[in-house]
């Protein structure tokens, strides 16, 4: 009886050790994927308010697009990080929905107004970028028709992704706690925490990365720009 029973004590033990090594990966699982549609309305919130400073930046630049043609251009670049994500994790809601998720169901659908812009933000968004870079590359010089493309896809950009962007400003009100009702969107402390701050960090740091190394590619535009700011006033 006493060796069955000094056979049954380390048994147990282990027992108990690998349930807790089992809850203590679920956990960290937990801390990077978590969340369901509620960690998603948290990242696609931050996300907004990320855009949100930084088109503000871009639409300051507009007016005097010579003086500030440099930061026109590196915020642009910086955009696509930021801009990407926030993509990524609406069309992941679109998808978790239509594809009958249930707890994405729940949630309920997005709002019809972010229904019927979503088709005209990704083809602008895609359209805007797209004809940058381009125009980055090719130059001042062999700017047309490019450069017509670009500013026709950007109006059409900034509309509809600041028509997006304000169309998620109740989210943004509940996660700075301004909302009528105590819902506020906790940072911290929620399942998914860790995934979203990588994919927030990621997000800006690929936007970042992306401006620093086509820095290069600013001069032709910044020289031509002071040319022509020259030759204004002369």
């Amino acid at each position: 009886m006493g060796t069955s029973d000094d056979v049954m004590i380390p048994r147990r033990e282990h027992e108990r050790l690998a349930a807790r090594a089992t809850i203590t990966r679920l956990r960290h699982a937990d801390s990077l994927t978590g969340g369901g549609s509620d960690g998603n309305e948290r990242l696609t919130t931050v996300t907004g308010a990320m855009l949100i400073v930084l088109l503000a930046i871009i639409g300051f630049t507009i007016p005097q697009l010579r003086q500030f043609i440099w930061v026109h251009l590196f915020v642009g670049l910086l955009l696509i990080g930021p801009v990407a994500l926030k993509m990524a994790s609406t069309g992941y809601r679109f998808v978790r929905y239509y594809t009958r998720n249930a707890e994405y169901r729940r949630k309920g659908p997005p709002e019809i107004a972010l229904r019927v812009m979503a088709p005209i933000v990704v083809l602008s968004t895609v359209g805007v970028f797209v004809t940058g870079i381009g125009l980055l590359i090719v130059g001042p010089t062999d700017r047309n028709p490019m450069l017509l493309l670009h500013k026709v896809t950007f109006i059409v950009w900034v509309v509809f992704m600041s028509l997006h962007v304000l169309g998620h400003l109740p989210a943004v009100a509940r996660a700075l706690g301004l909302g009528g009702r105590n819902e506020t969107l906790r940072v911290g402390g929620t399942p998914g925490t860790a995934g979203r701050w990588i994919a927030l960090t990621g997000a800006m740091v690929g936007g970042l990365v992306l401006a620093v190394v086509l820095i290069p590619e600013f001069a032709a535009w910044t020289a031509h720009s002071a040319f022509l700011h020259h030759h204004h006033h002369h």
